[in-house]
This record gives structure tokens, sequence and C-alpha cells, in this order.
């Protein structure tokens, strides 16, 4: 299976809900059991809420900051961002290109440390 960068961005943006007014950035390009693949493609505003499960983000495009909790992190394309289930977290200061590929997986209260 391959997931295209292309492919994908060419669905976007989805019609704008309550939560995303300015359309929804996002599309699932793959599920299978406990795990979930999105192109994340936010513009203007990131409106994320905490998400139920641990989450790594591929940042294939842009660059900008990274909030999760109460760190923050700068990033460009080629950098990885790891979430754990139930943190809020949110993309500020990114560039107009700015696309990751987000990677949702394991239990909806996130994996324990070993």
């Amino acid at each position: 299976m391959k997931l295209s960068l292309s492919d994908f961005l060419a669905k976007l943006p989805l019609p704008a809900t309550k939560k995303w007014p300015q359309g929804v950035w996002d599309t699932q390009a793959f599920a299978r059991g406990d795990v979930t693949v999105l192109l994340f493609t936010p513009r203007g505003q990131d409106y994320q809420t905490p998400h139920s499960q641990d989450e790594l983000y591929f940042v294939v495009r842009g660059s900008g900051t990274f909030v999760a909790g109460e760190d923050e992190f700068p990033f460009e394309a080629g950098d990885a961002l790891f979430v754990p289930a139930r943190v809020g977290h949110r993309f500020i200061n990114f560039s107009d290109d700015f696309a990751a590929w987000v990677v949702f997986w394991g239990p909806h209260h996130g994996e324990k440390d070993i």
C-alpha cells in the first residue's frame, strides 16, 4: 500500500464546520485496527483538541512551532513530533505550506511507559 501526499492534498479542504471555520484541513488516509493515518494541513489557525490516542506527526513540508502541554518545539520538514494521549497540543506560527502525516495508535487512554 502507498499513501501519496499529492493524492490526499487534492482532497482538501473539506467543508467548514463549527470547530473548523476555515475548512477542514485533514483527511483520513488509512485505518486498520487501532492505527489511523491522517494528512493534516491546517490553514490560519490550528483548532485541535486533545485526542484519546497517542500521536506521531511526521512533518513533510513547512515549518512553525508545535505546542504540547507546557512545551514548545520549533519544527521543519523532516521532523517527527510525539504527543501522548489526552495532552493538549497545537501548531502555531506555521507556514502556509505546512503538511504532516499523523499516526494515531494504541488504546484510547494512551500507551504506558515501560
